[in-house]
């Protein structure tokens, strides 16, 4: 749904000022991608009266933007842009910019965006995504046409919770009964499920506790939340998973749920042509952006393998970035392997660490083979030659007593007959 705001004047006369009540309406004008009639709503805002010893000479204009869109399943960007006359030569500027981010290729139906027009209506000045409340990312016009990319990101709040359960059925639907999400839920069998059969081993009255924090930003839930630890009781046996600070869970003992990460995508290791750079001439265009990867010198055709288990979570051909793929490894790790002569995998498909993934290649904006290897925590870009990954599968020794206190925190916490509460 796309929404037309009309702006008001940037200044009122002096003259003006005193008695004045001011009304403005604005209009709100929906399209649609399937040719739906337009409708038009009038919105009038409260009058507001501008007295003479307010000292206001000027009238600040309120940043409205031009077009507000919502989208719909099956929507791109380039369709958008087309449906509003924005030239495509704009939509390319746009996506040279995300280059390094690729944060248009993430949007989600209910994702909104804000576009600014210039004061011709010819170009796009500016376009805004808003992911969520906490999260938004800016693209701002420069004079010489090109496109400066800005992210925001709200901390928040984050509130602790204990959730406890019993199993009454299914594990799957005791867990929903108590309150846990289809993805929580996928997640806590995946972390488990070589200690425990979930269809076997467990019976009716088996319980299960967990502490999780939810994210909130003025009261209101983002969305966004994390489990910290959880622990089955089958029988008189425990079965528990902790968060350390390397963003990998363990038992009790210190000993890796998941499997170790490998260093490099490949089979074997290549000479580094590029390493991971905030800010890089880049080789084409000779601007100064940021090199969020580091790049391998390759022939085509060259394996490139996944350095992690997990989900093939987009798999895109760029005009830019070429044929990439991302993998989710977990809830904030994820890893992406740009301009590919092919790839071998599809969306949705579950992989293990080591696995042919795609062929390496030039597509893309490039000036030779290559592999361009990314790794992002929480959304970031991080030295993927350098990041704190899991490259062994226990707690580092110099780290136990450290991890042994934090888990038995979680015990503590578990142990409370509170159920759903915050703490």
């Amino acid at each position: 749904m796309y929404v037309k705001k009309l702006k008001a004047f940037s200044k009122w006369p002096q003259s003006f000022l005193g008695l004045m009540s001011l009304s403005l309406f604005t209009f709100f004008l929906f399209f649609n991608m399937h040719k739906e009639p337009v409708r038009i709503i009038a919105l009038n805002l409260p009058n507001s009266a501008i007295s003479p010893d307010d000292n206001l000479n000027v009238y600040e204009r309120p940043d409205i933007p031009d077009y507000e869109y919502k989208i719909r399943p099956g929507n791109s960007l380039s369709q958008i842009f087309s449906t509003l006359d924005i030239p495509y030569r704009d939509l390319l500027r746009i996506m040279e910019a995300d280059l390094n981010h690729l944060r248009i290729d993430t949007l989600q139906p209910n994702d909104v965006l804000h576009i600014w027009m210039d004061k011709k209506g010819k170009h796009l000045e500016r376009l805004e995504l808003e992911f969520s409340i906490t999260s938004k990312v800016k693209y701002i016009r420069l004079e010489d046409g090109s496109y400066h990319i800005e992210e925001f990101s709200i901390p928040g709040d984050w509130i602790k919770t204990i959730i406890r359960g019993e199993i009454k059925g299914t594990f799957s639907e005791s867990a929903s009964f108590a309150g846990l999400s289809y993805n929580e839920i996928e997640s806590v069998t995946r972390l488990l499920k070589d200690k425990i059969n979930f269809n076997r081993d467990l019976r009716v009255g088996d319980k299960f506790d967990l502490v999780r924090i939810d994210q909130y930003v003025e009261g209101i839930p983002s969305g966004e939340n994390e489990i910290q630890a959880v622990r089955i009781e089958s029988r008189g046996r425990y079965i528990s998973a902790y968060l350390h600070d390397d963003g990998n869970y363990y038992d009790k003992n210190g000993e890796s749920l998941q499997r170790a990460f490998q260093r490099y995508p490949t089979i074997k290791k290549y000479r580094i042509s590029s390493h991971f750079k905030p800010k890089r001439k880049h080789p084409v265009t000779g601007r100064l952006r940021p090199h969020n990867g580091t790049d391998f010198a390759v022939n085509i055709g060259t394996p490139v393998v996944t350095t992690g288990d997990g989900v093939v979570l987009l798999v895109k051909d760029h005009p830019y970035a070429g044929k990439y793929l991302v993998i989710a490894h977990n809830k904030h790790l994820k890893t992406r392997y740009l301009h590919n002569s092919k790839i071998v995998v599809r969306e949705g498909q579950r992989v293990r660490r080591g696995q042919l993934i795609a062929l390496s290649g030039k597509t893309g904006r490039v000036t030779g083979p290559h592999i361009h290897y990314e790794m992002l925590m929480r959304d970031r870009p991080v030295d993927p030659m350098k990041a704190y990954i899991p490259m062994i599968n226990e707690v580092p020794k110099e780290e136990m007593v450290q991890f042994v206190q934090s888990s038995a925190a979680y015990d503590v916490l578990m142990n409370r007959e509170e159920s759903s509460n915050p703490v």
